[in-house]
């Protein structure tokens, strides 16, 4: 697996190309047995992946707990591990538990947001004690997004006390070392860029926002970060599937069904793939991984064959002939980079 390194005012880390989101390992959509958690995160593992992301949030500390098994047989082993703050879970009847309908077979948790000094602090403390890890190296607050909060009017008091008080706290964890870099996890590029203009933030993994699909990031954020240094891991490279998929009646997109809109730009995409011999998923995988800030790519996998598949399309040839028609149809930003430099 390719390494990619990021550096930032004396500080290093060294990123595999891809990375393993374990949401699914919070049952996320449906239960997965303990075992077949563990055979999944080996075979990522065997597959060369050292970067893994986490957080609170997903199977309301299954995800986390499920971790802390696997990476205890890895202590002696390099790999970069991230987490997230902004949601305390507390303990609720099981009738009562929070993300029922997307997290299955979970502890009995409700989620309280909590973008306070105090609340990042206690929220590093639970992270560590379900990670049963003696170090965090990226520290991401989360979903700090009108996307997640429903409206501006909910999310700017939210986004204002991060700022006034939960930075404060991460940019101490830090300075302390207790983390090595911070930054946020979100579903905006426009919080992102907010967030990088406001403070002094290393890395953003940003979901579903610089994609084969969408590059309007390209028009401010991207290039903000190369600039400034600052890293991004792209999640969710399949905008919730219809990447994958492609233009499928019942294919997903953000979350929800794709409308016509968009299966109609994803199948006018998959047409040029054709039309130069490379599957769909194939060229969505590699497209956010040709630009100089990305260091990473989270697809996903909730099982063993899931992560081979993912692996797998990393070694698929792709013509740049390719990119230059994309460009040509107007279906990618035309400042798009193409190549790896």
């Amino acid at each position: 697996m390719r390494i990619r390194q990021w550096q930032r005012q004396g500080r290093t880390l060294d990123f595999t190309e891809l990375g393993f989101g374990c949401a699914p390992l919070g049952n996320l959509y449906r239960a997965v047995s303990d075992e077949d958690a563990q055979a999944t995160l080996e075979a990522a593992w065997n597959a060369g992946l050292r970067y893994f992301d986490v957080a609170p949030l997903y199977g309301l500390g299954l995800s986390e707990t499920r971790l802390n098994r696997f990476l205890r047989t890895k202590r002696a082993e390099p790999y970069l591990l991230s987490t997230k703050v902004g949601r305390l879970l507390r303990v609720s009847a099981p009738e009562a538990r929070d993300q029922q309908g997307y997290y299955f077979d979970t502890p009995s948790r409700q989620v309280v947001y909590d973008y306070t000094y105090d609340g990042v602090m206690r929220s590093v403390d639970a992270s560590f004690e379900r990670l049963g890890v003696d170090r965090i190296d990226v520290l991401y607050v989360h979903d700090l997004d009108v996307f997640t909060h429903g409206s501006p009017e909910v999310a700017e008091p939210l986004i204002t006390t991060f700022l006034e008080s939960g930075y404060k706290a991460m940019l101490s964890l830090r300075e302390q070392g207790v983390v090595r870099a911070i930054g946020a996890g979100v579903n905006e590029w426009q919080i992102c860029e907010r967030l990088a203009l406001a403070g002094d933030f290393d890395l953003f993994l940003l979901a579903g926002r610089y994609t084969l699909l969408e590059q309007e990031a390209l028009n401010s954020f991207m290039p903000l970060c190369v600039e400034r240094g600052i890293g991004v891991v792209i999640g969710g490279p399949y905008n919730s599937g219809i990447l994958a998929t492609g233009a499928r009646p019942d294919a997903y997109y953000n979350y929800k069904k794709a409308p016509q809109g968009i299966l109609d730009r994803v199948n006018a995409i998959e047409t040029i793939c054709r039309r130069h011999g490379v599957r769909l998923i194939e060229a969505a995988l590699r497209f956010p991984m040709l630009h100089p800030a990305v260091v990473s790519v989270i697809p996903g996998g909730q099982s063993v064959d899931q992560v081979k598949s993912n692996c797998a399309l990393l070694d698929a040839a792709i013509p740049d002939a390719l990119w230059l028609d994309l460009k040509d149809a107007g279906l990618i930003h035309p400042d798009a980079p193409v190549a790896i430099s």
